[in-house]
C-alpha cells in the first residue's frame, strides 16, 4: 500500500507542478481573479456550478465567499446551483442538462459572473449554463481538465488544470484555484485582512 500512497502524491505533485510552470495559465487564474473581483466591486453576484465532485467545489467557492474564508469580513453575494428542489424540478420538466442553464437564465443578469465547473468539460449542463450566461452578458469561467473542451471555447476565462488518467487529480487543482480565487478577492476588497 506505502508505494500507491508514493505514486498518488508524486503524481498529485507532478500535476501541480505542470500548472505552476504554465505561464498562460497562470495569467488565466489572475483575469479570472479579477473578474470576480470586479464583479464584487460593482454590485455583482457571481454563481457556481458543476456535477458531483465538481458541485462540492461550487458549494465550497459560494459558501467561503458568502460566509467566511480566512478572516472576518462582511459576505460576498456568491450562489452554488445546488438546491435540491431547484435541481429536482427541472430535471423532472425539462431533463437533467438544463438544471444550471435555467437557474442562471432565471437569476443572473449582465455584469454577473459564473464559475462554470467540468473535469472534462463537456458536461451538458454545465455548458448550457454557460451559453445562457454568454447570452445575458454574464461573464463565464470555465474549469477544465481538458485544453480543448466546449466549456473551454465557450469560457471567457479557461483555466485547464490536466492532472493524470483521472478527474481526482484535476479536482484536486481545481480546489487549489478556488483557494486562491478567494484570496485575491479578499485581498483586493478587504486588504485591511492582510496587512
Amino acid at each position: 500500500m506505502q508505494s500507491h500512497v508514493l505514486a498518488a502524491l508524486t503524481e498529485a505533485k507532478q500535476a501541480l507542478d505542470n500548472l505552476l510552470s504554465n505561464e498562460a495559465m497562470i495569467e488565466q487564474i489572475t483575469k479570472a481573479a479579477a473578474a470576480l473581483t470586479t464583479t464584487f466591486k460593482q454590485g455583482g453576484h457571481v454563481y457556481s456550478c458543476g456535477n458531483g465532485g465538481s458541485m462540492c467545489d461550487a458549494m465550497h467557492f459560494a459558501e467561503e465567499l458568502s460566509g467566511r474564508y480566512r478572516l472576518n469580513r462582511r459576505g460576498l453575494p456568491a450562489i452554488a446551483i445546488s438546491d435540491a428542489s431547484h435541481l429536482s424540478c427541472v430535471s423532472n420538466d425539462f431533463g437533467y442538462e438544463h438544471v444550471f442553464a435555467r437557474y442562471v437564465d432565471s437569476h443572473a443578469r449582465a455584469g454577473d459572473t459564473l464559475l462554470a465547473i467540468s473535469t472534462s468539460g463537456t458536461s451538458k449542463n454545465v455548458v448550457a449554463a454557460a451559453e445562457v450566461a454568454k447570452h445575458k452578458g454574464v461573464s463565464v469561467i470555465g474549469m477544465t481538465g481538458k485544453a480543448n473542451c466546449t466549456l473551454g471555447d465557450l469560457a471567457d476565462y479557461h483555466i485547464c488544470t490536466p492532472g493524470g488518467q483521472f478527474a481526482d487529480r484535476v479536482q484536486e487543482l481545481h480546489i487549489k484555484v478556488i483557494h486562491i480565487f478567494m484570496e485575491l478577492v479578499e485581498r483586493e476588497l478587504f486588504p485591511e485582512n492582510y496587512q
